[in-house]
């Protein structure tokens, strides 16, 4: 049948209902969930909620994204089905009684793109069988290739001196073949979980592996105050990733690019990189990991 979501059987469509009775309240940890069928940009929906006064807890998610971004206003875009498209939309800096949740001070927030990476590793490592690893800050890496990648945007509150909220995309290919992969600027590869072996590639207990697994972490940094060493996260953030201990190069947002050996995460989530002109402290930046 034509336009039918049941055209590539390998690719079948998620659930609204299904996914939303196991993801959200009162049996699940979100409130409410956006299954879309076809949109520009899940983060620039779940941004356009945050404007119009949506509380926290709205997970968007497409079956195919026509305008999807990845950082520094790149696109990321996959057929129909082929992959994981979502967007979550927290208020971090406002407290949550009943949770126990006091607000998490804006000099954390730079965390919430590598928690998602921390719960995206742990979701594919358990249930596709990858040795899953992360490129700092956030992409996700099966071997030497990129198979999703994260985006943090920050929507500005209506009111002066209010905390902004955030919106927290994920990218994830999951039945991409060889000739639907992106290319990537920087010049890592890309690959899916089915090209690398995955022993599962069904989207929905992958979906609601991740979500389940970000909500946890967003929960225990919460009550942590937004600190990443009391919660753990930045123990599990470094066990991941594989980037510490090489020598990359960085390419910086103002053009310019350095070289030197990555030694570690602080505290505030920043790379710590060792350059010949003495140690560096980066929030951001494009990572090129070297041979």
């Amino acid at each position: 049948m034509p336009g039918s979501p049941y055209t590539d059987l390998d690719r079948p469509p998620l659930s609204a209902a299904r996914l939303s009775r196991a993801l959200t309240a009162p049996l699940g940890p979100w409130r409410r969930l956006d299954l879309r069928s076809e949109t520009g940009s899940t983060n620039a929906d779940a941004a356009d909620a945050a404007r119009a006064g949506e509380p926290e807890g709205l997970v968007v998610v497409a079956e195919r994204q026509t305008a999807g971004r990845g950082r520094r206003g790149r696109a990321w875009q996959s057929p129909p089905r082929a992959g994981l498209a979502t967007s979550v939309l927290l208020r971090p800096g406002e407290a949550v009684t009943e949770r126990d949740w006091p607000p998490a001070p804006p000099t954390g927030y730079g965390w919430l793109p590598l928690l998602a990476g921390v719960a995206l590793v742990e979701a594919v490592s358990r249930l596709a069988e990858l040795d899953a690893g992360l490129k700092w800050p956030n992409d996700l890496l099966l071997g030497e290739a990129k198979c999703a990648g994260i985006l943090a945007e920050a929507v500005p509150a209506a009111a002066v001196g209010e905390p902004p909220a955030i919106v927290l995309g994920i990218g994830l290919n999951v039945t991409l073949r060889a000739d639907e992969l992106p290319e990537n600027p920087t010049g890592l590869p890309a690959t899916s979980l089915q090209l690398a072996g995955a022993t599962a590639t069904d989207r929905d207990p992958l979906l609601r592996a991740l979500l389940r697994a970000l909500a946890d972490w967003y929960d225990r940094w919460r009550v942590a105050g937004g600190d990443a060493d009391a919660c753990g996260l930045r123990e599990a953030y470094l066990a991941s990733c594989a980037t510490v201990g090489r020598q990359v190069r960085v390419l910086l947002p103002d053009g310019s690019a350095l070289t030197g050996l990555a030694t570690g995460v602080d505290s505030d989530g920043h790379l710590l990189v060792d350059t010949a002109a003495g140690e560096r402290r980066l929030a951001a930046g494009d990572v090129l990991h070297l041979r």
